[in-house]
This record gives C-alpha cells, sequence and structure tokens, in this order.
C-alpha cells in the first residue's frame, strides 16, 4: 500500500512538472504559426516562396519533396482578391486557409478553365456585388468565396524530375497576389 501510494505521488509530482513546462513552452509555439511566419517573410498581397529553393531557410517545411509551394496573405476587408500564374506545369494545386489555418476550399488544374491559374478570393458580400455587373476580364477566373476577413492562398507545383524544377520555380515566380479593383 505505502508504495502504491508513492507511485501516485511521484505520478501527480511528474504531471505537475510537464503541465508547468508546457505551460511555459506554449508563448513560443503559438508565435510560430504559418501567418506569423508569412508576416515576418512578407507583406500583405506578396507572393512568398514556402520551399528553400527560394534561397535561405524554408518558411513552412513541406513533407512532399517532389513539390514546391508558394503563399499569399490577404485581407478581404481591403476588397476582393485575385491570384494569376502563367505557365504550364506538370500539376497545381491551390488551397485558401483562414487565418488559423483552417481550410476553407482547394482545387487543382484538373477544376480551372485551361491549365493557367485565375482565381479571385471574395466575400459573400463582394460575390454579390461582383455577380450584378461581372468585368469582362474576371470571365474566366474560377471565384472562391470565402466568409472570413485574413487568409493565406497557398499555391503548390509538382516538380517530377530535375528538368522541371527551373519550369516550376518560374510558375511560382511570376504568380501574382493581387487586390482587385470592381
Amino acid at each position: 500500500m505505502r508504495r502504491l501510494l508513492h507511485a501516485l505521488i511521484l505520478g501527480l509530482l511528474g504531471a505537475g512538472i510537464v503541465h508547468i513546462v508546457v505551460l511555459f513552452l506554449v508563448p513560443e509555439f503559438s508565435e510560430r504559426d504559418a501567418w506569423s511566419r508569412l508576416a515576418m517573410a512578407s507583406d500583405l498581397y506578396k507572393m512568398t516562396r514556402l520551399d528553400a529553393e527560394a534561397g535561405g531557410a524554408p518558411v513552412v517545411k513541406s513533407v512532399d519533396p517532389l513539390f514546391y509551394a508558394a503563399a499569399c496573405r490577404f485581407d478581404l476587408s481591403d476588397g476582393m482578391v485575385r491570384i494569376r500564374a502563367p505557365g504550364d506545369v506538370p500539376f497545381w494545386s491551390v488551397s485558401v486557409y483562414d487565418r488559423s489555418g483552417h481550410n476553407i476550399y482547394s482545387f487543382n488544374d484538373h477544376n480551372a478553365n485551361g491549365d493557367k491559374l485565375d482565381t479571385v478570393v471574395l466575400t459573400p458580400a463582394q460575390m454579390i456585388d461582383v455577380r450584378r455587373d461581372l468585368p469582362e476580364d474576371l470571365q474566366g477566373a474560377i471565384f472562391v468565396e470565402a466568409p472570413i476577413e485574413e487568409g493565406i492562398f497557398v499555391v503548390r507545383a509538382f516538380v517530377p524530375d530535375e528538368s522541371w524544377k527551373p519550369i516550376v520555380s518560374r510558375f511560382l515566380e511570376q504568380s501574382a497576389c493581387e487586390l482587385q479593383d470592381y
């Protein structure tokens, strides 16, 4: 009985120490979310390479070395955002995340009109305004209606072998994230 009591006290003491250590580490890890890392790397509406291919340390570590990625932070309270990328790559996919990192919308080049990336992210209220009088230059764009104010747009492109690295890099470097007037 005495050993059981001793084990329980040691277990509670150990759990208390672990709990205190975790509480002290929370501020260290909470400032390392994707939004904060991108904010340190670039401004709003600027495409930023996430992989190490762009030179320097990666903004976000990728689990798949066959994909290069770029991201853009945006604020829909300023207006709708248009993301475009010229050129052809073997495969690309995009995702829209809210500021907390929850995926709002995803699609890839098989869902696009042609192989070009042309997407507009906007709020439901902005979508109503755009539907009234759709500008001609937005006719082929994919509209992503997102019930958020701030978010992150991520573009990933597949690199099947070494010969594709410069082409995929150019695709991501020439991609643009712009505030769009309507």
